[in-house]
């Protein structure tokens, strides 16, 4: 499988706990809401994992919605970012230092997967992106392009910032 196929799934690096950041206040000048505790991530990036985030935005984001971390296992990042076939395209595979350094900030930011879960490779099979939406009405296949309607930043990787109708959602 490559270079990181020596990793057991469950491996994960000794960090500290990511730090929850507050959603960008909607009157905050554009210049502060680009702070790093002001990003509209999902958690804020340590300084030491910076890197793989931009490489990862870089490699992945230049094509489709650069998706965070947590929404998918550790295991499904794992296989996607060694797979050549990507979803029917074919890709020049991440090699040497930079897939090792997206590879620590996926595993540092995604989630483990139960032992008799199956690997979603789609986001709409992925348990933590259930959760992540619990009183959102989903349809059957959600796919990268709808992840937009209600998060109008997510295409600069921003969830955090919400559409109108879901800025005061329960």
């Amino acid at each position: 499988m490559g270079a990181i196929a020596q990793i057991p799934p469950a491996q994960r690096p000794s960090s500290p706990a990511p730090v929850r950041p507050t959603p960008v206040n909607q009157t905050t000048p554009a210049s502060s809401a680009l702070q790093p505790a002001a990003i509209g991530t999902v958690d804020v990036v340590p300084p030491g994992l910076k890197l793989g985030q931009e490489l990862y935005l870089e490699n992945c984001a230049s094509c489709h919605l650069g998706l965070p971390p947590q929404i998918l296992p550790t295991e499904t990042w794992r296989q996607l970012i060694q797979d050549s076939q990507h979803y029917g395209a074919q890709l020049q595979p991440l090699v040497g230092p930079n897939l090792q350094i997206i590879w620590q900030y996926l595993r540092t930011f995604s989630r483990p997967q139960a032992a008799e879960e199956e690997i979603p490779y789609r986001i709409y099979q992925s348990r933590y992106f259930k959760v992540l939406h619990p009183k959102v009405k989903l349809p059957t296949r959600v796919g990268l392009s709808s992840c937009v309607s209600c998060h109008p930043g997510g295409d600069k990787y921003d969830f955090r910032t919400l559409s109108a109708e879901w800025q005061n959602a329960p």
